[in-house]
């Protein structure tokens, strides 16, 4: 583990990329199994956790910055960005993009769960984000996709290579069992070296969950394809 540490360090060091280790994008569900109640929680846990102290620790591991951004996503066409591609290089930088979450409002709240179509605008936000070492989606969701076509057709017809995403599955949808999503979250959504779900037991504890996906996608030793042939958390 040291040495990886250190094969990171002097690869971040020496690489072109260098002003940027990773280009980190945060995939919200505004579905309509999310009611509003449940989105504040979503809402203010992502918040909660990009300001936890262990998670600013880990953006700030090294002095090569990352690069963040946010949107939201629930039917074919109703994708929106909270908050577009900024280098959180420094405390105040994390504040300024926690803040941009925190006032943000729902966008919609009438459509289904197009995953494909959200994969497909992630991807293409990803397309022009600054030049990092490193690029992941984070795909959080309660439910499977219900319109349009899925994930891994998303993989095929969209530009995800060298792209990992993550998953961070809610239990919260009464008609979804638990057991089924993260299912298919193993199977349709998760992609890429290293990739991982990690499960919420509702709206409530989305804080706990999402700080424990940056604090692992952000902590330098961990980046990269050093967990190479493991799927799920």
């Amino acid at each position: 583990m040291v040495r990886t540490a250190a094969c990171l360090a002097l690869c971040v060091a020496a690489s072109p990329a260098a002003a940027c280790r990773l280009a980190l994008l945060l995939a919200l569900d505004v579905s309509s199994s999310v009611d509003a109640t449940e989105d504040q929680l979503q809402r203010g846990g992502l918040v909660a956790a990009l300001t936890a102290p262990e998670v600013r620790a880990a953006f700030f591991a090294t002095d090569a910055p990352v690069a963040l951004a946010v949107y939201e996503w629930s039917g074919r066409y109703n994708q929106e960005v909270v908050l577009d591609w900024t280098l959180i290089d420094g405390p105040a930088a994390l504040l300024d993009a926690a803040e941009i979450v925190a006032a943000s409002t729902r966008s919609h709240n009438e459509f289904p769960t197009a995953m494909g179509y959200a994969l497909g605008f992630g991807a293409e936000m990803l397309a022009r984000a600054p030049d990092c070492l490193y690029r992941t989606i984070d795909m959080a969701g309660d439910g499977q996709n219900n319109e349009g076509f899925g994930p891994q057709l998303a993989y095929r017809e969209f530009p995800f290579d060298e792209v990992t995403v993550n998953g961070l599955v809610v239990n919260a949808a009464e008609f979804t069992s638990e057991t089924m999503l993260i299912e298919f979250y193993k199977r349709e959504v998760l992609r890429g070296p290293g990739a991982f779900l990690e499960v919420a037991q509702g709206f409530e504890d989305y804080e706990r969950a999402m700080r424990r996906k940056l604090e692992r996608e952000l902590t330098p030793p961990v980046i990269g394809a050093l967990d190479t042939g493991r799927r799920g958390g």
